[in-house]
């Protein structure tokens, strides 16, 4: 009875190695064809390379609106295979796929370097990543100014630079930047932000003091009262400076992302330190050029007026009577004068749109000072 009992086990494993095998070789096969489709992809994006530069106009590499339009495709296919076809791979681990088959062919057209705030390790650096794909030559700096410098001064093709939190606002360091500067907004991309607390020590008894960006330090100011309310906190110009510091002492924690902790070889103390779990944060592209629509987009502007009853109100009014949404205010000192103010305003649309073109003049007419500082595609991942 065993005897017989060993023949069927054999026989039953015999089996599903043949089976196994037989889908290890489709596994192959459509590894085969994944690759040449690849290749084949690549070797148009070099073709259309050849052809742009044999044209006699502005040969622009990168297209934002034109990558924002295929990953749209490339989701709402998805979503269709997965409706119709019980697709199991989710729409944005697809999208993010493609992203970097895009990233491939872009830096065989052309490679791009883009600036953001290091070293490496920052959140900053994962928006980029996000955005470009892994292909792209990243360039760290020290500061938000220093991103926009870099890219003025062509070193860089682009800047990545935060501007906004969801729970503790708007970075003002890159509002006020684009107060001087030429530059304008080809993108963005939002980032979920999960925050470790990173050391050399063994535990929270041995941390004295915790470094990190001024923001990250907001995000989790709570959770530093509770956990570490006698450590001195200290603001660093990066996560990732601050993790440098980390290493060098076990003294020190720093607040940052886990990539940050695998790249420098050190502790996760604790994870998810962040006081609100739905943390996000939204990243700009910036660039020297301004891009056609891509079907969904966004424009950004400032601009300020008069400090006197209704001004304000005055000044928006030719949004709301062109039916042009508003998403988004904020102010700052103008640096002119005391008590006045610069507004940064996000509206839908882009500024190729009749109503919104025609909206944007009115308004600009009636402003003390307008500026208009980019139309960009709504993010896609």
């Amino acid at each position: 009875m065993t005897k017989e009992n060993d023949q069927k086990t054999s026989a039953a494993q015999n089996a599903d190695s043949e089976e196994l095998l037989a889908l290890r070789a489709e596994i192959d096969a459509c590894d085969q064809q994944l690759q040449k489709l690849i290749q084949d992809r690549v070797g148009i994006a070099a073709r259309i390379a050849q052809t742009k530069l044999a044209s006699a106009g502005d040969v622009s590499f990168y297209r934002p609106e034109r990558e924002a339009q295929v990953l749209r495709r490339v989701r709402e296919r998805n979503e269709a295979l997965r409706k119709d076809h019980g697709g199991l791979v989710e729409d944005d681990e697809m999208v993010r796929l493609m992203r970097e088959v895009m990233s491939t062919s872009l830096a065989v057209e052309m490679p791009m370097t883009v600036a953001y705030l290091g070293p490496e390790g920052t959140y900053t650096q994962a928006a980029v990543v996000k955005h470009f794909g892994q292909a792209v030559n990243s360039l760290d700096v020290k500061t938000i100014g220093d991103v926009f410098r870099v890219v003025e001064q062509g070193r860089a093709h682009f800047g990545v630079v935060p501007v906004e939190n969801s729970t503790e606002g708007v970075i003002t360091h890159t509002l006020d930047s684009f107060l001087s500067s030429r530059l304008k907004v080809c993108g963005e991309v939002q980032l979920p932000i999960n925050h470790q607390l990173l050391s050399k020590a063994d535990g929270l008894s041995a941390i004295h003091k915790v470094l990190a960006h001024p923001q990250a330090l907001a995000q989790c100011r709570g959770w530093l009262e509770r956990y570490l309310p006698e450590a001195e906190i200290v603001a660093s110009n990066s996560n990732a400076e601050a993790v440098i510091a980390a290493t060098k002492d076990a003294t020190i924690a720093a607040i940052a992302g886990e990539i940050a902790a695998r790249l420098y070889n050190i502790n996760i103390l604790a994870s998810g330190i962040e006081d609100e779990q739905n943390n996000a944060t939204r990243f700009l592209i910036i660039g020297d050029h301004a891009y056609h629509p891509s079907g969904e987009d966004k424009t950004t502007i400032m601009v300020s007026t008069p400090n006197k009853v209704g001004s304000l109100f005055e000044l928006l009014k030719p949004l709301y009577d062109a039916g042009v949404d508003m998403s988004r205010i904020e102010s700052r000192p103008s640096r002119q004068s005391n008590w006045e103010y610069v507004f940064f305003i996000d509206l839908i649309g882009h500024v190729e749109d009749p109503s919104v073109r025609e909206a944007l003049q009115k308004l600009e007419s009636k402003s003390a000072f307008f500026k208009l500082i980019g139309s960009y595609p709504v993010g896609v991942l």
